[in-house]
């Protein structure tokens, strides 16, 4: 039970722990919808689990990067389980960066489409965040708020 309340824990009263578990959920959610509804211009699951698995990435690591970017993102909005969400995230998109090849583009975003591919900025940002969250907890107006005061 104590290691429950130590992982619900948080500053009850953060309003910059809200900001950024709810600014990292939103922009995660709608690569989420992409992947797990086919949303946004989005491939859908089965067919985000083949293209995964077409680039040499076995179907439990597919099946996680999709639960992480769309679960975790919705349980990051709602404040529930923050600091897994959070870390799930992390784990994801230091292994998109490195492993997905985007280190190898260089810093900056592709946004005149002058690169080889994506850069590593976006990675750096959401991980980041991820870490901030992470460590901090969920702040104000969380379900972790709510569950962590039912035990007490």
């Amino acid at each position: 039970m104590e290691s429950i309340k130590k992982f619900l824990a948080t500053d009850q009263q953060s309003w910059s722990l809200l900001l950024v578990r709810l600014a990292l959920g939103v922009v995660i959610l709608p690569h989420g919808m992409q992947k797990a509804l086919g949303l946004f211009g989005g491939y859908g699951f089965t067919g985000t689990i083949g293209f995964f698995e077409s680039m040499g990435m076995p179907f439990i690591l597919a099946l996680l990067v999709i639960l992480a970017e769309f679960v975790g993102s919705l349980g990051l909005i709602a404040g529930i389980a923050t600091r897994f969400m959070a870390f799930s995230l992390f784990i994801e998109m230091t292994g998109a960066m490195i492993l997905g090849g985007h280190i190898h583009n260089g810093f900056f975003m592709n946004w005149f489409g002058t690169q080889k591919g994506e850069g590593i900025e976006y990675f750096i940002l959401v991980i980041g965040i991820s870490l901030a969250v992470l460590i901090g907890g969920s702040g104000k107006f969380s379900l972790d708020n709510i569950i962590s005061k039912k035990l007490k």
